[in-house]
Parts: C-alpha cells; structure tokens; sequence
C-alpha cells in the first residue's frame, strides 16, 4: 500500500500512542503520559484539523498534532525505522501550515540536547529562551 499522509482520526489514536511511546528520544510510557493529563481519550478530544498521520498500509508510523488556539507545535513523532524517509518533514510542515492559517508566529517546546532541536532549527525554527531542565523554545514567524 506504501506511505500517505492525512488528517488523523480517533481510529489513529492507539497507533499515535504507540509511536510515542517507541521513539528513541524524549521517550515516555503511556503511565508518564496519563500524569501529565495525556491519555487516549484527551487527545481524541483534540484531533479535529489539529493532527495527521503517516501510514503504512493501516500501522501508523509517525504523527504531528498541534494546538491551533495557543500557536504550539504539540507534537512530532517518528518511529525509529521510518526516521529518515522525509515523514517528520512533511508532518511539520502540516502542522506549520495550519498554525500559520491563524498565527503570524508560532512556537514549540523541546529538550535543547536532542536531534529534534538541530530538526527543527534546520526547518527555520529560532530557539528564543531556555525553560528549565535543560528545555528550550524554538519559534517561527510566517513568511
């Protein structure tokens, strides 16, 4: 069947979380996930034009999703056997767009020691400040 991209669904939603929670960096279990408010059912809550998948056949291989009304960058996912095919760049830049349809900038969070923070840099993200715990916030102006 190969590759698509599209908008997500709740029918995504278990397939989101198992790549979220098999990625190499910046890994949390389901548990970590559910103590910060993150289950299944808070993101079907949240999916409506705010996320997409990559898929393989039906197995869900990488996700972005955002929070249109705050300007975030919420999440951007890969797993690791699919790292490398253009998935991540093609899910941000989803995401970016629909951010940018009501946002002259936009904004994320990550760890500044990851490869994610040199991937975003590389897509023309700027990191602004240090959060705390080694976190950084990397913003984007619309062109």
């Amino acid at each position: 069947m190969g590759l698509n991209i599209r908008a997500a669904n709740t029918d995504d939603v278990s397939g989101m979380f198992t790549v979220r929670t098999s990625v190499n960096e910046n890994r949390m279990s389901r548990e970590e996930l559910a103590a910060q408010g993150i289950t299944e059912s808070t993101v079907a809550a949240m999916l409506e034009g705010s996320a997409w998948v990559a898929a393989d056949g039906g197995r869900i291989v990488a996700f972005s999703m955002i929070l249109p009304q705050d300007a975030c960058l919420f999440a951007a996912f890969v797993l690791p056997e699919y790292e490398n095919r253009g998935l991540g760049k093609k899910l941000v830049l989803n995401a970016e767009e629909a951010l940018f349809e009501h946002h002259a900038l936009i904004w994320l969070e990550t760890c500044a020691k990851t490869r994610a923070a040199g991937f975003y840099q590389h897509l023309g993200w700027v990191e602004t400040r240090s959060i705390n715990n080694g976190d950084i916030r990397l913003e984007k102006q619309r062109r």
